[in-house]
């Protein structure tokens, strides 16, 4: 199994516990990064080590930061992503569940980096419980010198906040969740100006994953060269993925980057195979929003080379062939799923969490799911396939937040790769299971 850098003792007894946290090298970055470092060289450390956003674009964190607008006398702020709110994700509920004091660490750290006075961490509202953990390891650190005036004596100041959101998928998007954070309602704001420039209370601001502060904390420790030398190419270091759906041994796992992908879904030491033996069909390997991939895709690129868990061969070929690493929510699907039950269930969730500000995802979403469920229901017609890929290149691209995107990607690519499927349940819908078992249970008209 590759190296743990974040995961390394999250199965320690008590590790949720500062003094445990503590013993096991905890708070070591914020001693270096405070006492041997400067703000920027804390910045070029984190360039150095390739570090790229774990929570779903990829972008290089070094250069995020080296973005942020210092104008005098302005505050800064740094914002913590914890909302994770994409089908298929939950490693940041892990890591913040299992090793808080990790989150904290890389929060105080950052900041440092960034001139960061105040500090927010943004979790999802469904993950009350988890922010109670999160404050009590906030405490702890309060109580032992880690947060609030003159840290270890070096006149650096921090103040560290957690908010709770309302449980709303938009939220992911980093202006919305801005605007949530400043109380309003949470809307994506038109870019630019970004963040950097303008951001929580109009000062600069950086908004970053969970796991990418995280990950901060082992750059400040070895290097980040060292920490560079991990992984392959450009993505380098070591990344969490959920696995969730037909395995052996679903959960989450730290992979060096650039593990096969055949390896990740095959060996014991990761998700074990397939379940009862099935075949494997589909996968979708970067949570709901990235493009599905059938198996002889997601286990080998067009070119006929091994897929590797990496952003770069993940994405090879395009859309055409290929898909994304996003936040690393990796969906198994063994050869008895319904490509089309899986579409609709995604649809569903995209329409029902749009924000409703931009007239394509807004109609478009509701239009698709509709669609999608008449096909699903033994009413559609071949035309309805056209349809579906007609509106989702209607929505695609043509929105202020990615969500349009997220919601046309998984449409495109279902009908891309499994077209032939969609045909099946036009063509002989007296061959759809639980059809007048739906109807019984459901009032819903047909759209």
């Amino acid at each position: 199994m590759g190296k743990n850098l974040l995961l390394e003792h999250d199965h320690v007894p008590g590790i949720q516990s500062y003094e445990v946290y503590r013993k096991h090298g905890g708070y070591a970055a914020v001693e270096k990064a405070l006492k041997q470092l400067s703000p920027e060289a804390v910045v070029e450390e984190v360039k150095k080590s390739g570090l790229r956003g774990r929570g779903g674009a990829g972008f290089p964190t070094g250069m995020k930061w080296s973005f942020l607008a210092k104008p005098e006398g302005v505050a800064r702020y740094l914002v913590c992503n914890a909302d994770e709110s994409e089908p298929g994700t939950f490693k940041d509920r892990y890591l913040m569940e299992r090793i808080p004091h990790l989150l904290v660490e890389g929060m105080i750290a950052s900041s440092f980096a960034l001139g960061a006075k105040s500090a927010y961490i943004y979790i999802r509202g469904e993950y009350f419980y988890v922010s109670r953990i999160l404050e009590n390891a906030i405490d702890e650190a309060y109580a032992n010198g880690w947060l609030g005036k003159n840290i270890l004596g070096t006149g650096y100041d921090l103040d560290l906040y957690v908010q709770v959101g309302a449980g709303a998928y938009i939220c992911g998007e980093e202006t919305a969740l801005l605007e949530s954070l400043e109380g309003k309602r949470g809307n994506p704001r038109i870019k630019p100006p970004f963040p950097a420039i303008a951001g929580l209370y109009g000062c600069p601001t950086v908004v970053n994953n969970v796991e990418t502060i995280a990950a901060v904390v082992p750059i400040v420790n070895m290097g980040g060269d060292e920490y560079a030398k991990i992984g392959i190419g450009k993505s380098t270091g070591t990344k969490l993925i959920s696995a969730s759906g037909h395995i052996n041994k679903p959960g989450v796992y730290e992979i060096e980057l650039g593990v096969p992908v055949e390896e990740f879904i095959y060996s014991d030491e990761y998700c074990g195979g397939i379940k009862n033996g099935k075949q494997l069909k589909a996968v979708v390997a970067g949570g709901s929003s990235v493009p599905i991939l059938p198996a002889h895709l997601i286990l080998k690129t067009a070119n006929g080379e091994p897929r590797l868990m990496s952003y770069e061969s993940l994405a090879d070929g395009g859309f055409a062939t290929g898909t994304m690493l996003g936040s690393g929510g990796f969906i198994v699907m063994d050869e008895d799923t319904s490509i089309v039950k899986n579409l609709w269930n995604f649809s569903r969730f995209y329409h029902h969490e749009s924000c409703g500000q931009c007239s394509p995802c807004r109609e478009g979403t509701g239009w698709m799911e509709k669609i999608l469920h008449r096909i699903l229901h033994g009413h559609g017609k071949l035309s309805d396939i056209d349809l579906l890929w007609d509106i989702q290149g209607k929505i695609e691209g043509k929105t202020i937040c990615p969500l349009g995107d997220a919601a046309a990607w998984p449409v495109a690519a279902a009908i891309r790769h499994f077209r032939s499927e969609f045909e099946e349940y036009v063509k002989h819908p007296e061959k759809i299971k639980d059809v007048q078992h739906y109807y019984r249970l459901n009032s819903l008209s047909e759209a």
